[in-house]
């Protein structure tokens, strides 16, 4: 199949997606669906790029091509919704008069995060790589402290890893997805910040460790070996990377 068919099949794909309101439910559903497609090029890709490698133990994140990039994604998107369900899960007592708020907060982004994630497993097909095993116990998921700087850590390495990941995606479809990943990551990031601190949601200046440039009103921006080390001590699953 041509580069250029495959994008046009993607577009159409990528509008279904995104371009119809549906509810959390539904999304979850529609997500799987409209994903089938680029599934079927993922699995068609799967042998030569090394997937099956068995002298490699863990998860390996293969860079020569865009699939390696959207695995990237996927085990961020994984840690980022093992880390909401936990908190879903953990009952956290927010505090103040804003309490219910900040609880709705975090009910509604594990449904975005999980929605993320989601897309990518079915996106990828066989060649997604397998689930990963998370450690989360640095975090204090009673304390409300806790919970909301870790969230503010996740939130914000997840926008560094987008940006700096979008130069390396070479189909203008999955770098238009990715955009569309990203703004919302950019929202969680906001509002975590705003919460922490009233009135911080916009603050790049404590984002320069980043990547982030205040002067030039740019976010933040990792490359992906520097966001697997800053993520390395949530993550249990041995990573491999290659051709980065």
């Amino acid at each position: 199949m041509k580069n250029n068919e495959l994008e046009t099949k993607s577009e159409l794909q990528e509008k279904s997606l995104f371009d119809k309101t549906v509810g959390r439910r539904s999304f979850l559903q529609y997500a799987g669906a409209g994903a089938a497609g680029i599934a079927l090029v993922a699995a068609g890709c799967s042998k030569d790029r090394g997937y099956d490698n068995p002298t490699m133990s863990g998860a390996t994140l293969d860079f020569k091509d865009d699939f390696g990039v959207l695995n990237y994604a996927y085990a961020l998107e994984q840690l980022e919704a093992a880390f909401y369900i936990k908190v879903a899960n953990s009952n956290t007592q927010f505090t103040g008069t804003n309490a219910a708020a900040k609880k709705a907060y975090f009910q509604d982004i594990q449904f975005h995060e999980i929605a993320h994630r989601e897309f990518f497993k079915a996106a990828l097909g066989t060649a997604a790589i397998g689930s990963l095993e998370v450690d989360f116990s640095s975090i204090d998921f009673t304390s409300e402290a806790s919970v909301l700087s870790a969230a503010m850590a996740f939130e914000d390495l997840g926008v560094a890893a987008y940006n700096g990941a979008g130069p390396r995606l070479k189909t203008g479809t999955y770098l238009l997805l990715a955009g569309k990943i990203v703004s919302v990551e950019a929202r969680h990031a906001a509002y975590v910040r705003d919460i922490i601190s009233n009135g911080s949601f916009a603050d790049l200046n404590s984002l320069t460790s980043l990547g982030a440039n205040n002067a030039s009103g740019l976010d933040a921006a990792l490359t992906p070996d520097k966001v697997l080390a800053a993520a390395s001590k949530y993550i249990k699953t041995k990573i491999n990377v290659i051709n980065l």
